[in-house]
């Protein structure tokens, strides 16, 4: 599985932006997908995940009620579109993509390349 993940950009605060993920090679074995994202001298969190039907999903709560994660399994890409976006949402945003079911320990998790979003006035 290869992902290839859109260009991040510049916003300003209370700006917007939308990410796209591409997934391709054995796309037939993705389940779960989700974001992550790094922001200078900070850890890895997870922003957002979503099932591999679509209809669950979950976020990190300092983005709740401004992102939002969907997938178009068809197109095999998955998006994040970031409303409302504030300075601290400014990082190296990463896309995954779990084959299997990694977070019972088994499959494996595919990254994208990463891209970055800065939120700046």
């Amino acid at each position: 599985v290869q992902l290839v993940e859109s260009a991040g950009g510049l916003a300003q605060p209370g700006g917007s932006l939308r990410l796209s993920c591409a997934a391709s090679g054995s796309t037939f074995s993705i389940n779960a997908m989700g974001w992550y994202r790094q922001a200078p001298g900070k850890q890895r969190e997870l922003v957002a995940a979503i099932a591999s039907g679509g209809g669950s999903t979950n976020y990190a709560d300092s983005v709740k009620g401004r992102f939002t994660i969907s997938r178009d399994n068809a197109k095999n890409t998955m998006y994040l579109q970031m409303n409302s976006l504030k300075p601290e949402d400014t990082a190296v945003y990463y896309c995954y993509a779990d084959t299997g079911d990694y977070g019972l320990g088994y499959g494996i998790r595919y990254w994208g390349q990463g891209t970055q979003v800065t939120v700046s006035s």
